[in-house]
């Protein structure tokens, strides 16, 4: 009998059909087309290199055991990729590359540059028809560029934000990740740039998303069984805003699909805008695949607001709530609160209601009980030091102790258990929370969180040792 490439791949495809689900066989292994055989190794035609991304994370054991049966142990396969060149040239742009499929199977990660990239390509996973859907934007159009008020401390992310804006796709900057800390601003700037883009390409299918609504989503697309529409989903969006994505930290089936999708899209020129309380290398349990990614175009902080700034924005709030206020009292709220805009605003706000509803007079006198609320709240801050602190006392021991290198069991929860708090209460990196406790790595402070969570749902005295402290932090 003579043996073909296309006699081969007949008799993979049998397999394959008979150990995947009929959607995830007719999305991802339909369209391939075999193209030759050489010896033993089998070159099948992929339509992009997505296509080839997928197959080989999540196929790449079947496909191995499928060649195996035809080809024997020393089977190969070469991916060949095809894209349509839509220019005139009816030659499509190829790109050999072997799979990681063989006898030792250790994955390669390779990146496999798109020299046709144009926005026509066409794309074999997207469900016919499902254009038609508008997708609704879930911008919300009170955070605008107009009242993002520029100054020092964001000028950078605000100018990048209107670069993006007024050419989605079309920027170095992109990525463009804004990160900063609470209350400076990210999720402002990100519905503004979002706002700014409807405003100016209404055609374009713009859509903001928590990080956490994201991956909720997932979860239930892989409980449903529906991962494929929810990919098809993601791939139609021109210009992605993901807010708060250090969320995706340690969750890597998300990670693994938003990497994929991040891929297409950027291939194919639409814009991805992501926030984050902390910047790329100060992120923890983010694979590192992903990492590199958001390092690609631009990393912009949003730093806290100087004092000028700061007067700004209390007036520029003052105006469009149609108050009148006294310089002075304007001054001594931003003299006093300079860590946070959304505190800033909300002391102002309070004054406002103080005066309205109560009717009081506005006076420097009520401006410092006002801002004394807010700047006692700021102020609480956990260190790790005071973290130390309570945690020693609580199980009755001196903190050197809680820091030697005793392997005494209740030594040991104490320790982890203050390594867990330091990295829920503070902003340290794991490495500066190791140091600090006992000089420790950051790989001990990781298992000690994890080891923390774990006890927590097995052992009904640990969880109430963890209740018992949380509330001292909280308090």
């Amino acid at each position: 009998m003579n043996v073909t490439a296309e006699s081969v791949w007949d008799n993979c495809l049998l397999f394959i059909k008979d150990n995947i689900q009929p959607q995830a066989y007719k999305t991802w292994f339909e369209p391939i087309k075999s193209v030759k055989l050489t010896d033993n190794a089998l070159s099948i035609q992929v339509p992009s290199k997505f296509f080839y991304e997928w197959l080989e994370e999540h196929y790449v054991k079947l496909l191995k055991v499928a060649l195996t049966k035809e080809l024997g142990e020393n089977a190969k396969l070469v991916y060949v990729i095809r894209m349509e060149n839509t220019y005139g040239n009816k030659k499509p742009f190829t790109e050999s590359i072997p799979s990681s499929n063989r006898a030792n199977m250790q994955p390669q990660e390779l990146d496999v540059p798109v020299k046709h990239k144009n926005p026509e390509l066409k794309n074999p996973f997207v469900i016919p028809g499902i254009r038609n859907i508008k997708i609704e934007s879930q911008l919300n159009p009170n955070y605008s560029f107009d009242n993002f008020l520029e100054g020092d401390s964001n000028r950078l992310a605000r100018s990048a934000g209107m670069a993006v804006a007024n050419k989605p796709g079309g920027t170095s900057f992109n990525p463009l990740l804004v990160f900063g800390g609470v209350g400076l601003g990210k999720t402002h700037l990100a519905h503004a740039i979002g706002v700014e883009i409807k405003d100016k390409y209404p055609e374009k299918t713009v859509l903001y998303i928590s990080a956490e609504k994201f991956t909720q989503q997932f979860i239930e697309s892989v409980k449903k069984n529906t991962r494929n529409d929810f990919i098809h989903f993601y791939q139609l969006i021109d210009v992605l805003i993901i807010d708060d994505v250090q969320f995706f930290s340690g969750k890597s089936g998300t990670q693994d699909v938003f990497f994929h999708i991040f891929n297409h899209l950027h291939q194919n020129g639409k814009q991805v805008i992501l926030t984050s309380d902390k910047a790329p290398v100060d992120m923890q349990d983010i694979e590192q695949r992903l990492l590199s990614r958001f390092k690609w175009g631009l990393s912009a902080e949003l730093q806290n607001p100087d004092f000028e700034t700061r007067i700004s924005i209390l007036k520029n709030r003052l105006y469009r709530d149609g108050v009148e206020m006294p310089e002075e009292i304007v001054e001594c709220v931003a003299r006093n609160i300079k860590t946070n805009v959304r505190e800033l605003e909300g002391a102002i706000i309070s004054l406002i209601a103080q005066s309205s509803f109560n009717k009081k007079e506005v006076t420097i006198e009520l401006a410092n009980q006002i801002v004394d609320k807010f700047v006692k709240n700021t102020k609480r801050e956990v260190s790790i030091d005071y973290i130390q602190k309570v945690i020693s006392d609580y199980f009755q021991m001196d903190v050197e102790t809680l820091q030697s290198k005793t392997r005494k069991r209740h030594i040991v929860q104490a320790r982890q258990l203050a390594m867990f708090f330091a990295k829920k209460y503070t902003k340290a990196s794991l490495a500066s929370i190791g140091s600090q406790i006992g000089k420790r790595d950051h790989a001990t402070v990781l298992h000690a969180c994890k080891t923390v969570d774990n006890l927590a749902e097995t052992d009904k005295q640990f969880r109430k040792y963890i209740e018992d402290l949380n509330k001292k932090f909280v308090q």
